[in-house]
């Protein structure tokens, strides 16, 4: 190309030099892996989740209050312990068991029982006592005589019955929330204890291999595997074109900065050798314009001195020295030549440099293109590691012990499964009925609350409208009727109420106390543990394969915690989870291929053997051994000493002052003459000086450094060649070990994810213990606690139904109107002309 091409390329070259400078300086950041994308870390879907028992916990609710209350009253009930001898008896010899040690235990359950028949028997005795007092007109009538006193009596007992009946109106609304909780929990409660003793076999069943298609536990895991390979693939159908523009993105700086470097050689060569000629014919045609110039100069001075030296010109004497000094100055003839040189640059450059270097930069640039052809082979090597792999993975499905080790677990949940169904069935069944009863009368005790707000209602409306409290007020006596209504639906249903509470408290109480206080405190778990508690047919540590040295509390502990079955059932003595699961024992073929393999990337060539000796007889033409300062010296002469112009002008001046017309015309002649040379002879000689300097200066300024310029890209090329095989080599090194330890990290987070999931998923016996956690949750919690509640709950309405009973036939009378209005004294308003009236009004 022309040299402004070649500079242009030369300067986008040296910006790839600074490249080659900052890698140099930065030696450490070529050597790093590239950081972990995001995607570097595996995700395995908990396909096991299915079979998991998933944690039920305590809800927080409004009425946690009530249910402290209620325990805490069961704790007062019953303070004894759990029956440590008795259950012992009572699971070894039935028949042993003598009744005088169950009402011992069972003390504060009597006590209530006593009180529960005590009221069945009382009340309705008494409501039969009211009905016959009624009939005889001795109860529930009219007041007999007014005083000032009634309206406090009558209010106390309007605040009375209504605080009761506040009172009986919030216990049934517990009692009728309570009972709806106890059945919205009861079936899905005990509708949980068959599917969780399910779900905990399907559990023990999918630790073994089952099958060798099957997608449970062990096999399900190791099947797995497909993540992490189809990753590896991934990474595999990517690798060879990574490795390619590493090699090429860590190299490219010193390559490109080389053909840079051979670049600006290739310029000055085409350079110099351009300017070595201008040079050369420049001074010789300088020296023949001398030549012609000389003989002319020559003649113009002699007829200027003559015409300036007549007498007849005026004030001509000023510019004869001028006129005198009209002489050639520079003399080109003298510098010295360049011609050696360029017979030395004859037929230079030999080797086409553009050429030469674009097929070096393409052979470069088509490395990462290279690399995907010679790692073809290799890679799909790789990809048969795996496969191999895949195969060893399956030796863990393969490996695993056998379901002996889980049959025996899984044998007494199918035997508690079965036993449990007619149980729970009957359960269900009566607390059903259990439910209609208690809303039957939740729905009698708010009809008795109706009876009282409408009594009391009816009978404050009936007295603020009676003027004389003997009269006749039918609102007033209709309230009384409603009151009196409600106290004997009280006295009707009173027993059932109470045979309902002690029913419920019977059954709830003893829960409570018996199973959920001891369940929450592991008392039941110390008394499995304790040898002779139970027959030799419930011996569960036998049943259920645990270690000898264990028993039911520490293997609760130990599933709590997370152990792992192999552990609770002595698998690990058989079957060494992490021996099995060391990652080279899977991955050392891969890795070792890796290690062992080498690719040749091929040669690239910067600068063939003739560029090289074009460069080589350029640096010893004897470019830098012309006296470039001769011809510096030399044009720093003018090509004529005088100025022509300058002489021309005072020609021209001093024809203005002439008297004599003929000297004037001859001083015109030669001002003419004089500015015609230096139009048509001494310019062009002086563009001619000024093209040479331009020459003079470029090689003046390349001349000194040369050889040294020539030497260095010489040897900058040869080493790049040389270093870049060896980089290419090392680059793939270091680009296959961050490959290799990328890989092995998915490896690495596979096998742990298989042995966190064994240990922890499906070989843990955390569900078991989580089951029994459920199961603690499920009766105690939200049960129990509710069917306590309401049994509470409606306890308190039956209790309070005796005061209310009382106020209720108490206030009657203030409603009805009074028989006679007595005289009084003292205290008493008098009314001594007051005739008592007859009153037809009946009971």
């Amino acid at each position: 190309g022309t040299p402004g091409s070649l500079l242009a390329t030369a300067g986008a070259m040296r910006a790839a030099g600074l490249l080659l400078a900052w890698a140099l300086l930065h030696p450490a950041a070529s050597q790093q892996c590239h950081p972990s994308s995001p995607g570097g870390v595996l995700r395995f879907t908990d396909r096991h989740a299915e079979i998991q028992v998933p944690a039920l916990h305590r809800v927080p609710s409004s009425l946690d209050p009530l249910y402290g209350l209620v325990r805490h009253c069961l704790d007062l009930i019953q303070q004894n312990p759990l029956p440590t001898e008795l259950l012992r008896t009572a699971l070894n010899d039935p028949g042993s068991v003598r009744t005088s040690q169950v009402v011992q235990y069972e003390l504060g359950y009597v006590v209530c029982a006593a009180v529960a028949l005590l009221f069945t028997v009382a009340v309705p005795v008494a409501g039969m006592c009211f009905c016959y007092c009624r009939s005889r007109r001795r109860c529930g009538g009219r007041l007999r005589a007014h005083r000032r006193s009634l309206g406090c009596r009558r209010r106390c007992l309007l605040a009375c019955l209504s605080f009761t009946s506040l009172i009986i109106l919030i216990s049934v609304t517990c009692a009728f929330v309570t009972s709806q909780r106890v059945k919205g929990q009861m079936e899905p409660g005990l509708g949980a204890v068959p599917s969780t003793l399910r779900t905990l076999r399907q559990h023990l069943a999918s630790v073994p291999q089952v099958a060798p298609l099957s997608w449970q536990g062990v096999q399900m895991v190791v099947d797995k595997f497909e993540v992490p390979r189809k990753q590896i693939i991934s990474d595999l159908g990517g690798l060879s074109r990574s490795v390619g523009l590493s090699i090429h993105a860590q190299l490219k700086a010193m390559t490109y900065a080389a053909l840079a470097d051979l670049q600006d050689r290739a310029g000055d060569l085409q350079t110099s050798l351009h300017h070595l000629q201008i040079v050369h014919r420049t001074a010789r045609a300088l020296a023949a314009a001398r030549a012609e110039l000389e003989p002319a100069l020559r003649e113009r001075r002699r007829r200027v001195v003559a015409l300036l030296d007549d007498p007849r010109c005026t004030s001509c004497a000023s510019i004869m020295g001028r006129a005198q000094g009209l002489e050639l100055g520079a003399d080109y003839g003298k510098v010295p030549s360049v011609e050696k040189v360029l017979k030395a640059l004859a037929g230079l450059p030999r080797s086409d440099f553009a050429e030469m270097i674009h097929q070096g930069n393409g052979t470069f640039n088509s490395i990462p293109e290279l690399a995907v052809e010679r790692m073809a082979q290799v890679t799909q090597d790789l990809q048969g590691d795996l496969a191999r792999m895949a195969e060893k993975v399956q030796s863990i499905a393969d490996s695993f012990p056998l379901p002996d080790y889980t049959w025996p677990v899984s044998e007494a949940l199918v035997k508690a499964e079965q036993w449990s169904q007619p149980y729970l069935r009957e359960v269900q069944r009566f607390e059903w009925y259990r439910w209609i009863a208690g809303t039957v009368l939740c729905s009698i005790l708010l009809l008795i609350l109706l009876c009282n707000m409408t009594g009391m209602a009816l009978g404050a409306y009936g007295l603020s409208k009676r003027e004389d409290p003997s009269d006749y007020e039918s609102r007033g006596e209709a309230g009384a009727k409603f009151l009196l209504v409600g106290v004997g639906l009280a006295f009707l249903f009173s027993w059932l109420l109470i045979l309902l509470v002690f029913a419920t408290f019977l059954v709830g109480g003893n829960i409570q106390t018996l199973v959920c206080r001891n369940w929450v405190n592991q008392e039941i778990y110390k008394f499995i543990d304790t040898p002779g508690n139970l027959p030799p047919s419930m011996n569960i540590t036998r049943q259920l394969n645990l270690r000898r040295d264990s028993n039911l509390s520490s293997t609760y502990r130990e599933c709590k915690s997370g152990a792992g079955l192999w552990e609770v059932l002595q698998l690990d003595r058989s079957y060494d989870l992490d021996e099995h699961l060391k990652t080279p024992k899977y991955t050392a073929d891969f890795q070792k291929r890796l290690g062992d393999f080498t690719v040749n990337l091929g040669d690239v060539r910067l600068l063939r053997s003739e560029g090289r000796q074009d460069l080589e007889t350029f640096a010893s033409s004897g470019v830098d051994e012309v006296d470039y300062r001769h011809f510096q010296e030399e044009m720093k002469n003018p090509v004529v000493q005088t100025s022509l112009p300058s002489l021309a002008r005072n020609l021209e001046g001093l024809q203005k002052m002439q008297r004599n017309s003929t000297v004037a015309g001859r001083l015109a002649a030669e001002a003419q003459a004089l500015w015609h040379m230096q139009n048509s002879t001494v310019q062009s000689q002086e563009a001619l000086v000024a093209k040479l300097g331009e020459s003079i200066q470029f090689l003046s300024h390349l001349a000194p450094h040369l050889k040294e310029r020539v030497k260095r890209t010489l040897a900058t090329t040869a080493s790049v060649e040389a270093r870049l095989p060896v980089q290419a080599q090392q680059i793939l090194r270091q680009e296959l070990g961050c490959f290799t330890r990328k890989e092995l990290r998915y490896f690495a987070q596979y096998l742990n994810w298989v042995r966190q999931t064994l240990r922890e998923d499906v070989a843990s016996c955390q569900p078991l213990a989580t089951a029994l956690d459920n199961g603690q949750v499920i009766l105690c919690d939200r049960i129990t606690d509710p069917w306590n509640a309401f049994w509470f709950s409606l306890g308190c309405c039956t209790f309070f139904l005796i005061p209310n009973i009382i106020f209720a036939v108490r206030l009657t009378k203030h409603f009805r109107p009074i028989r006679n209005r007595l005289i009084s004294t003292g205290s008493e308003e008098t009314c001594p002309f007051h005739i008592p009236r007859v009153t037809a009004l009946k009971l």
